[in-house]
């Protein structure tokens, strides 16, 4: 950690500076732009790049891709109806809800492209885009407070530092500003690993479902998968094959790979999945679940996306919180900006962590102790027993939790239910610390 000292130019200064150019520091810096703020966004690569993903996006990211302008219509994206889930020999069709709020169809779209079609957008609404540019640490004042970053830029690793008096980090599940400003990981909170590989089949890539298996087995005990696998259509002649897996101490250390071979023997072989087909290595990553690092504001630093720990510990999904957080942070930061400088900014700046707690703290405690309880011990197979299968509705339901598609009120009964289960989870505060010390 640096303290503040020089002076820099004004290409090095800006009101706000982002951290990364993922999903959740793109949302943020094209929502910033448009509202008038001068945003510097450091990426400390450059694009096209690839990424550890599924790949697959539920209508709530549909609807924040329309909400940034991205033409969805263009080629690269495949729609989907909603998600097929496969356990025990059975297998259930869930489409995504109809409703006034939300598209009614996912898609699927690679990493590859995917960030750089964001940050192009952020870029053109304004914001300036450092690529190669990475952070190493934050600057700071004699208070502690956050005033800008250090950097590495360019092949020859020149060091320059930015500066800014807020700082938005969507650096991702490695988290080096928030660490660096002493934010360190809640180890309770659930952290789980995922891996995929890419292949090419003629066969799969244009299925319109998104494809989850809850069966899966763990190549070393031959116990169940606390986790699932999924295989996602690209309809560019490949699928997204990959495993996610919450640890625990139950289960021992997991081999990813060695999981999904096993897993691949079973699937039909006219389907493609096999060594002689595969588009790529297997790679994996880590998923910060279930809000792992707080607070989300603090002396001038906003914490986004992964670099928070948002992504869900229902599902895994991160990229839809990421970019719904940046958005929030961006009109956040926009009002707070109109405040001069001092207890009445920071007042306003304190209320991003407000509205993402009242976005998904509730839905996330709630996740976090069936993380815990059932998915890190015995995975999927119990929400998908032959029973819930059978039911249409019951299904519905789950999916709906699934995904946190139902925040929004609606006349539809399934959505009551879900959001009467949701409020039913403390808010905040000491009840809410009784639930997790519960679930340990």
């Amino acid at each position: 950690m640096e303290s503040d000292e020089g002076v820099g130019n004004d290409h090095h200064r800006a009101q706000v500076i982002v951290v990364g150019a993922g999903p959740a520091g793109s949302a943020a810096a094209l929502h910033l732009a448009r509202a008038g703020v001068d945003v510097l966004l450091l990426e400390k690569g450059n694009f096209p790049r690839d990424k550890v993903c599924g790949d697959g996006l539920t209508p709530r990211g549909v609807q924040q891709l329309v909400r940034m302008g991205v033409d969805i219509d263009a080629p690269g994206w495949m729609r989907t109806k909603g998600m097929r889930w496969v356990c025990g020999g059975r297998q259930v069709h869930i489409d995504w809800p109809r409703s006034g709020s939300s598209p009614d169809f996912g898609l699927t779209r690679s990493r590859h492209d995917f960030d750089d079609i964001l940050a192009r957008h952020a870029v053109a609404a304004g914001a300036r885009l450092c690529l190669e540019t990475k952070a190493t640490g934050p600057l700071t004042d004699r208070a502690g407070r956050i005033v800008g970053v250090s950097t590495v830029t360019g092949a020859d690793k020149r060091p320059v530092n930015y500066r800014a008096p807020l700082v938005i980090a969507a650096d991702g599940a490695s988290a080096r500003t928030a660490l660096a400003m002493g934010l360190e990981r809640d180890p309770d909170k659930p952290m789980a690993t995922a891996a995929r590989r890419y292949y090419r089949s003629e066969a799969r890539t244009h299925d319109p479902y998104l494809e989850l298996w809850a069966d899966l087995r763990c190549s070393r005990t031959g116990r169940d998968l606390p986790g699932y696998g999924w295989i996602f259509p690209l309809g560019d002649g490949r699928v997204n094959v990959g495993l996610g897996a919450l640890p625990h101490r139950g289960h021992g250390a997991i081999d990813l790979r060695a999981t999904m071979d096993r897993w691949l023997e079973r699937v039909p072989a006219d389907w493609g999945l096999r060594e002689e087909n595969a588009d790529s290595p297997m790679r994996s990553a880590a998923l910060p679940m279930g809000f792992n690092r707080r607070p989300q504001y603090g002396r001038g630093l906003l914490l986004v996306g992964d670099s928070g720990g948002m992504v869900s510990p229902w599902s895994g999904e991160g990229i839809v919180q990421a970019m719904e957080a940046g958005e929030v942070a961006a009109e956040t930061v926009a009002l707070a900006l109109h405040r001069s400088e001092g207890p009445g900014r920071e007042q306003a700046l304190h209320q991003y962590a407000s509205e993402v707690n009242r976005r998904w703290g509730r839905y996330y405690r709630l996740g976090n102790s069936v993380a815990d309880l059932v998915l890190a011990r015995y995975g999927y197979r119990p929400l998908l027993s032959p029973r819930v299968m059978a039911s249409p509705a019951l299904v519905r339901t789950l999916a709906r939790l699934l995904t946190h598609g139902s925040d929004a009120p609606t006349d539809d009964l399934i959505d009551t239910v879900v959001r009467s289960v949701v409020r039913m989870v403390p808010a905040s505060g000491r009840r809410a610390r009784g639930l997790e010390r519960g679930r340990r």
